[in-house]
């Protein structure tokens, strides 16, 4: 019989450390075997019990959550999920603690949190497991990287990317590593409402590219990424010579709203061969059938390879069912992308700056 995944629930609240303990022990995978009420006592607990994963509160009292972190990834390195709040604060804070080195977190909102975390038990077992197997040691903190010398110009290629768990940090690391002038990039990652304002803030601030949350009927440009709204999946459409985003708040597709095989669905009927998908690291299978769409449509697809992904589970799917052409590590995904975007014509000088929208062939 398989071990069970031993957890210690790190959280000021005793109310919340009891109802932690309650949803976790329901799986009967988990073992709480303990928890503590601040970072100090954590400390002492980490070294007697030695846990598979933490989950750690991001506001406590004494020492932060983000500090205590920070010691946790220099000292002992180890699996964390972050409990955060469902605020503008803690989603900054909960970025900062994923590009730190946390696998994941789960956002409780500021009223009624007994119902909402016990809504979201089945979540909060699938990412401490999930969390248990991330490959930590892969991890590292974005640092800035010198401009890129292959700008793009103006490719007719559209750049669709799925991500999930260890998203935050591999999209900021991909991005970065993009040169300015590029390609349109929408992207996908699993994540919920305020956290993707947040996140797209924050790679706006430090990328290359202009960066921002998509919104409903945005005209695609050149030179920009955009981020789909964690309350609506993001599709693309054709609108007259230009292609649009839309933004739908139906049904979860593939247990997800983003959902990233909604957007692959998307780009593949309406980009085609004109079109390179990327399907990062991210727990579950979320964009491999979507992917698959993307690859018969004709356009290239990439995934990230298992050695360099925290989680191997969407990039596994994806090239186990054939939608990856190619498995890359992510410090050459840029490269990869790049190379696949000079299958195609430059439409214009590559000294020109486009300033306008992706015009369909």
């Amino acid at each position: 019989m398989k071990k069970p995944v031993r957890v210690l629930i790190v959280d000021d609240s005793a109310v919340i450390r009891q109802l932690l303990s309650m949803l976790l022990s329901e799986d009967p995978e988990i073992e709480v075997v303990g928890t503590a009420g601040d970072p100090f006592e954590a400390r002492e607990r980490i070294k007697a019990l030695n846990p598979d994963v933490v989950t750690l509160d991001v506001e406590m009292p004494n020492m932060d959550g983000v500090t205590f972190l920070r010691k946790i990834m220099t000292l002992r390195p180890m699996p964390v999920v972050m409990v955060s709040t469902l605020t503008q604060v803690g989603a900054e804070i909960t970025l900062e603690a994923l590009e730190i080195g946390a696998v994941d977190f789960i956002a409780k909102p500021t009223v009624d949190i007994a119902k909402a975390l016990t809504g979201l038990s089945a979540e909060l077992q699938a990412k401490v497991k999930s969390a248990a197997h991330a490959r930590v040691g892969v991890r590292r903190v974005p640092v800035p990287m010198r401009p890129r010398e292959r700008p793009v110009g103006r490719s007719e290629k559209i750049i669709a990317v799925g991500a999930s768990t260890g998203g935050v940090e591999a999209l900021k690391l991909l991005l970065m590593d993009m040169p300015a002038e590029c390609p349109p990039i929408l992207i996908t990652q699993h994540m919920p409402p305020r956290f993707t304002t947040a996140f797209a803030e924050r790679l706006n601030r430090e990328c290359p590219m202009t960066v921002s949350e998509a919104k409903h009927d945005d005209i695609v440009e050149p030179n920009h990424a955009y981020i789909a709204p964690g309350s609506h999946h993001m599709e693309l459409v054709r609108s007259g010579s230009h292609y649009k985003l839309r933004l739908d708040d139906g049904p979860t597709v593939s247990g997800h709203r983003p959902s990233v095989d909604f957007l692959f669905r998307s780009v593949a009927r309406v980009a085609g061969k004109t079109a390179i998908g990327v399907i990062l690291t991210g727990m579950g299978k979320d964009g491999s059938l979507g992917m698959l769409d993307m690859r018969n449509a004709g356009a290239i697809t990439l995934g990230q390879d298992e050695a360099s992904s925290l989680i191997y589970g969407m990039p596994r799917a994806a090239f186990e069912n054939g939608a990856v052409m190619k498995q890359v590590a992510l410090s050459h995904m840029a490269d990869a992308i790049l190379d696949a975007c000079e299958h195609q014509p430059i439409a214009q000088p590559r000294d020109k700056q486009p300033t306008h929208a992706v015009r369909l062939g």
